[in-house]
């Protein structure tokens, strides 16, 4: 039996006037998911249990078949898994975005998404500035990079793609350690604004990253490994590091591609030939793109469709067809982790729509992938972590 799981962040909006009242997922050209809908099942999963922020760290958690209510620790430090990163069981992770604040309002969560060579740079000169023996500092890609510093810490932080347009004061860090985060991210915004990376930028007309956000603290989790209790040896496809840390922590290999940026420019063909190519050595493959999640973040309505059809087309197409002609069972799933609606330009924790078609998947509806129908199907699962044994073991 061979497994795929396709997962398009974010993918699941709300209806939108400039389409009419459809979502960008009804109205992309998407045949192949609609197939997938079409011939087999379709339902809805609610991957953010309640009381939860609803993140891709949560969301991803339910969706590999763990429960975030007992095991997640924080996003960091699944981020700082993928880096490999030594982080003591004292120490706490944060996420450090490089972000753009001007007059104290959240402009921009990824400031203008600076590119890795120049966050490399940035992060260099933060490091040579502010590192210490209670603070470390690590780089990432583009504006996602890392903080390390000694526990115990109990503060209360948000993420900065939740607050934008808004002033930033009311959500700084507060509680035990807030102080030490507040002053490190002062301290860094001084630096920033003598930074020459972003006298370039200011040049360019892009956005300047003129300040760091500390936010998604935790410690290490510990994960049970994904094939001794499924009994499956498998591979993850991502160009993100919180897929890359959770696929490492449940002992999954992880499988990079060339040009593969988490953005809407990412290598949509790259992706799906390798996952082609993977299919042949290992019993599940699962895909992740984060391409239609940064456009809902943006509230960039033709990137999401786009996104939506380059996945579609270049990602779920060829993996549909490689199952099709070379296994004697199989299964495909398609499904975003969580909705990041256009018009609120952030996730939210609301049930997503899932499709799987394949071995003992009988149509039920023989409708296309939208919010709508998985609605209307008669499969609802309230435990994200659930689905996938549905997935993997349901006759």
């Amino acid at each position: 039996m061979k497994y795929a799981i396709i997962i398009p962040d974010g993918a699941a909006d709300e209806p939108l006037d400039e389409l009419a009242g459809l979502t960008p997922l009804a109205s992309a050209n998407i045949p192949n998911i609609d197939w997938i809908a079409a011939n087999g099942r379709i339902g809805t999963v609610r991957n953010v249990p309640p009381d939860m922020a609803p993140g891709s760290d949560v969301a991803i958690l339910s969706v590999l078949g763990y429960d975030p209510t007992s095991c997640y620790t924080g996003r960091a430090p699944l981020e700082a898994a993928a880096r490999g990163i030594d982080v003591g069981p004292d120490e706490w992770v944060f996420r450090c975005n490089l972000v753009t604040i001007i007059n104290g309002i959240m402009e921009d969560h990824c400031a203008g998404h600076v590119s890795t060579e120049e966050a490399n740079a940035i992060m260099d000169q933060l490091r040579d500035a502010l590192q210490s023996d209670s603070l470390r500092f690590y780089r990432g890609v583009a504006y996602r990079h890392l903080m390390v510093t000694p526990g115990p810490v109990n503060v209360k932080t948000t993420p900065p793609h939740d607050i934008l347009g808004e002033p930033i004061e009311k959500y700084l860090p507060t509680g035990k350690g807030a102080k030490l985060l507040r002053e490190t991210m002062t301290r860094a915004r001084d630096i920033l604004a003598r930074c020459e990376v972003n006298d370039i930028r200011r040049e360019m007309g892009e956005n300047l990253a003129t300040d760091i956000w500390l936010w998604g603290q935790g410690t290490m989790p510990t994960l049970s490994n994904f094939a001794e209790r499924f009994g499956m040896r498998a591979a993850a496809i991502t160009a993100v590091d919180l897929i890359r840390g959770l696929s490492k922590l449940i002992g999954w290999d992880v499988l990079e591609v060339e040009g593969a940026t988490g953005f809407v420019d990412t290598n949509y063909a790259g992706k799906g030939a390798r996952a082609v190519a993977a299919i042949d050595d290992y019993d599940l493959v699962f895909v992740h793109v984060e391409a239609p999640d940064e456009a809902g973040h943006n509230a960039d309505l033709a990137g999401k469709v786009h996104s939506l059809e380059q996945i579609d087309l270049h990602v779920v197409g060829p993996i549909l067809r490689k199952l099709q002609a070379g296994a004697e069972d199989w299964r495909i799933m398609v499904l975003p982790d969580h909705p990041t609606p256009i018009s609120l330009r952030t996730h939210t924790a609301e049930p997503v729509p899932f499709a799987i078609a394949g071995a003992r998947m009988e149509h039920i509806l023989c409708e296309p992938f939208t919010e709508e129908t998985a609605q209307a199907s008669d499969l609802h699962i309230e435990k994200g972590c659930d689905l996938m044994e549905y997935f993997l073991t349901v006759r």
